[in-house]
């Protein structure tokens, strides 16, 4: 982070600290100076605000999903499923929060559960390359391989520009058979920067051979 960028998000928050000693009870106050210090690299700041917003106003689907990114990063699986199941419970159709709870049940290996999550936060969203992306890793382990390749494509398709959705698909076409289009991918993401795993680009190389 640029030393320019450092003191503009100090700027910010000192603005925002000052409206929420003004009007202790301004949530959208709280709740984007949690978003600043997220920005600015101060997590326990961020964690309090956010919370703070909650207590505000416990209807906050938007502070509650941040937060529980927050612990998600901490690898507090626990808080993060709990603030992600709120939101939900107030807000069915955030797509962002069911997208969340699949890379929570992922971390638990509770496969189906996470393909649903998935499932949930496309059928409210179908446009999220992410979860495309994140979903198709997951048919890849559970070996449901056509609808895996399904969803590889649907990533590649929304971010062009993704190695890692090239990579995934690369992998769906490798294990449907289709050496040549995976190999084809397996070089798209190579060029965009992704690190191919060197078995896999073996093993595809001696399929082509």
């Amino acid at each position: 982070m640029s030393e320019q960028m450092k003191e503009d998000l100090s700027k910010v928050i000192e603005e925002l600290k000052k409206k929420c000693e003004q009007n202790p009870d301004n949530v959208v106050a709280h709740h984007h100076l949690g978003l600043v210090y997220l920005k600015a690299g101060k997590i326990d700041e961020a964690i309090d605000s956010l919370e703070k917003a909650i207590v505000l106003d416990p209807l906050s689907g938007e502070s509650m999903i941040n937060l529980g990114a927050l612990y998600f990063g901490r690898g507090d699986l626990v808080k993060a499923k709990e603030l992600n199941e709120n939101a939900i419970k107030v807000q069915p159709e955030m797509a962002q929060a069911h997208a969340n709870m699949g890379l929570i049940w992922q971390q638990y290996n509770e496969l189906d559960k996470a393909i649903a999550a998935y499932e949930k936060a496309l059928a409210c969203n179908p446009q999220l390359a992410t979860v495309w992306i994140n979903l198709t890793s997951v048919l890849t382990m559970k070996g449901e391989d056509e609808r895996a390749l399904k969803a590889a494509a649907k990533g590649v398709e929304l971010e062009p520009e993704s190695a890692l959705a090239h990579n995934n698909l690369a992998v769906a076409y490798y294990f449907c058979s289709e050496f040549q289009s995976a190999k084809k991918h397996m070089e798209k993401a190579k060029n965009l920067g992704y690190s191919v795993d060197p078995h896999f680009a073996s093993r595809l190389n001696e399929k082509l051979a």
